[in-house]
């Protein structure tokens, strides 16, 4: 399939990809009714596991920054514990994409990929690395592995009949256990729609063949997640994007409309930055992947520790994929410090980096947390409303990294929920970061060196 970052499919590509002879042929088709049924079941399985992702990863992170320090006899984690279990991150991330088939998932520095199909063989790598990743601290959030899991599970399951389905419904099962598995973190199912459609580039006649059985296969899979919640008693919302609260933003201002354009222009130079630094990383690590992977873990544990010793906040702030610190920043958001949030921006910038070069996972969260701190520190530096210009910033950032103009505005949207007064700066910000990421990706690679063409 296509992907988020780097260089555009081409239309052959995406015709070769998503050729369906005659798609409304195929609406009308009682087999297309038997695969829409098959997608509403196919949507509980996916959530289930993917709410079994969630919970595991999010045990794990309290069992290892909160209970084990106690049960071993502190009375609070000591300032260094997060170096052990960033090196243990390290060492099991680069075991499953040494030793293990599927190299561990895709590379996060590529943004949100949608590639082919997770293959039964390559789950366990890549779930094994997912866990490493987003259980044990590294900056990276868990949206790419659950499009793996969903669509491994797909294929797994699809394959079982002696049977074989056609590729065109294999194409259209996947794509909906994709819908499914990101329904469960943007808690909406329209949300994962939006972004695998995008970035999957499914567009024409085409759409509605893969979209209908998409969305129905999200609804019944976020019944099925709130179902399962509520009958086990625990939260489902662990890593899901938060509902904030921020002041109401009914009309938009012309000071924030100016301000908008050089901070989304910031905002893509920030996360250019931190592209290219984890391209750096990326290439470094892979010559030495058992060693170094795990170096990268712990500068990213010193980086958290820096951040608590100098601010006295907690080191969490720059550790994780950020969903779960967007609440308690938020309600501390008028007595942080100007240089804190400065400080919180810089590390976990370079967290961010270090773990899209040489860990596994998604790379959405860190970006929309990014986008927050940003738009707290433009509410202190500059004449602007808040509200407006965390809106604003987190969906520069998001589509800085994604390359998902339409899918960055909804997050966005989503996220503040402030009004329709945001809507048109969030709009304006995200156009002008992905024109200016187009840009810089573009004179970067003109300035490439090119390979020579002479033969010895």
């Amino acid at each position: 399939m296509g992907q988020a970052r780097g260089a555009e499919p081409n239309q052959a590509d995406r015709a070769g990809t998503y050729a369906i002879t005659d798609p409304w042929a195929l609406i009308r088709s009682r087999r297309y009714w038997l695969l829409l049924l098959l997608s509403a079941v196919l949507g509980v399985v996916v959530s289930a596991a993917c709410w079994a992702f969630l919970e595991f990863t999010h045990w794990l992170q309290v069992w290892l920054y909160r209970e084990l320090p106690t049960s071993v006899g502190f009375s609070s984690p000591p300032w260094w514990w997060p170096l052990p279990v960033l090196a243990v991150a390290g060492f099991v991330i680069a075991s499953a994409v040494v030793w293990l088939p599927g190299n561990g998932g895709h590379e996060p520095s590529e943004g949100l990929r949608i590639a082919a199909p997770t293959t039964a063989a390559d789950m366990p790598g890549v779930v094994l690395a997912a866990v490493a990743t987003v259980g044990l601290g590294l900056v990276l959030g868990p949206e790419a592995p659950l499009i793996a899991l969903g669509t491994g599970l797909t294929m797994f399951l699809i394959g079982l009949p002696r049977r074989q389905l056609p590729d065109q419904a294999k194409l259209i099962l996947t794509a909906s256990a994709g819908f499914a598995a990101l329904a469960t973190i943007f808690g909406s199912p329209v949300v994962g729609a939006v972004i695998i459609i995008e970035a999957a580039a499914i567009g024409g006649s085409t759409l509605p063949v893969i979209l209908l059985p998409g969305l129905l296969a999200a609804g019944t899979g976020s019944l099925m997640f709130v179902g399962i919640g509520s009958l086990t008693g625990l939260s489902t919302n662990a890593f899901a994007l938060p509902a904030i609260t921020l002041p109401p933003y009914p009309t938009p201002q012309l000071t924030d409309f100016l301000w908008s354009v050089p901070l989304a222009l910031l905002a893509a130079v920030v996360v250019f930055l931190v592209i290219r630094l984890a391209e750096l990383v990326r290439t470094l690590v892979a010559r030495h992947r058992l060693l170094l992977t795990p170096v990268a873990a712990l500068i990213v544990g010193l980086g958290a520790i820096a951040f608590h010793e100098v601010s006295g906040q907690p080191a969490e702030a720059v550790l994780f994929s950020g969903q779960e610190a967007i609440t308690p920043l938020l309600e501390q958001a008028g007595t942080v410090s100007v240089g804190t949030l400065a400080l919180l921006l810089l590390c976990k910038a370079v967290a961010w980096a270090l773990s899209l070069g040489s860990a596994r996972g998604g790379p959405t969260f860190p970006a929309i947390f990014l986008g927050l701190v940003g738009g707290l520190l433009a509410g202190h530096l500059a004449t602007t409303a808040q509200t407006a210009m965390i809106g604003a910033l987190v969906g520069a950032s998001v589509v800085a990294v994604l390359r998902l103009p339409l899918s960055s505005i909804v997050i966005a949207l989503l996220l503040t929920r402030a009004g329709a007064g945001a809507a048109p700066l969030i709009i304006l910000s995200v156009v002008v970061a992905y024109i200016a990421t187009l840009l810089l990706t573009a004179r970067r690679a003109a300035s490439a060196p090119r390979p020579s063409s002479e033969t010895g």
